[in-house]
């Protein structure tokens, strides 16, 4: 089992700092929830792989916490589908097999066109302004070649136009996608990073000229590719079945 990193557990250490510095225990989240997006942040992030074994005891002792926010945290992440609570064996990072991740990417695209059609309509100039610092920054991070910096601001892209959306629901529901498709896809892919931000920069355009059905079909469009480029880079079964997919298109 992968330790978890320093920066984990400094992120998950500083939030106790912040409580006892005097801000308000009232906006302090519990211990479960924290526990949790420090785990959801190493299981995307690739140090627990498919099928590793999350062991109650050893989590409680990285985190200096009892069982109880641990076993709230492994609950959290299997309602979200990142990990698998098996009778009997215990916790481990939940596998996939590629026709289950094609079927995550249909209603993530389908999804995300509908944020961006929304985005185009309501037209926030705050969080477009945001959007394109956020695009300008992915654009010398995909020339530099930064893999972190690159799949943090790919995250900020996506959280950023899912506020543009300006529906709770949608980004609530976009939100859990994206966290269960980031295991489908290559982490931090560099290679493809120019023609991500080159799409992110089209999608914005659109949204920006206020042209729905534009943003739809570039943001569905765009999610499709990148799931495409990122399943064929896995094997030649799911290069097939994407080859077959864009046959049918």
């Amino acid at each position: 089992m992968a330790d978890l990193s320093d920066s984990d557990r400094a992120d998950f250490a500083s939030l106790d700092d912040a409580a006892a510095s005097g801000r308000s225990t009232a906006r302090r989240a519990p211990l479960g929830h924290r526990v949790a997006a420090a785990l959801r942040r190493a299981i995307l992030g690739g140090r627990y792989k498919a099928g590793e074994r999350l062991i109650e005891d050893r989590l409680s002792a990285e985190f200096k916490v009892s069982r109880v926010p641990v076993r709230e945290a492994l609950k959290t992440l299997a309602a979200e589908g990142l990990v698998a609570l098996l009778p009997r064996r215990g916790a481990r990072v939940a596998g996939w097999s590629r026709e289950f991740a094609l079927e995550l990417v249909e209603v993530r695209a389908t999804l995300e066109g509908l944020n961006a059609r929304l985005a185009a309509r309501r037209h926030d100039p705050e969080v477009v302004a945001r959007l394109r610092d956020v695009l300008e920054r992915g654009f010398a991070a995909a020339k530099a070649g930064s893999a972190t910096d690159l799949a943090r601001l790919n995250g900020e892209y996506h959280e950023l136009l899912a506020q543009a959306g300006n529906n709770r629901v949608l980004q609530d529901t976009v939100r859990s996608l994206r966290e269960r498709t980031e295991m489908v896809f290559v982490r931090n892919s560099t290679e493809r990073a120019p023609e991500d931000w080159r799409e992110h920069a089209a999608i914005l355009s659109a949204i920006v000229a206020g042209d729905e059905e534009l943003a739809a079909l570039l943001a569905t469009r765009h999610v499709h590719a990148a799931a495409r480029d990122r399943l064929v880079a896995q094997g030649p079964a799911a290069a097939e079945a994407a080859a077959a997919k864009k046959r049918k298109a």
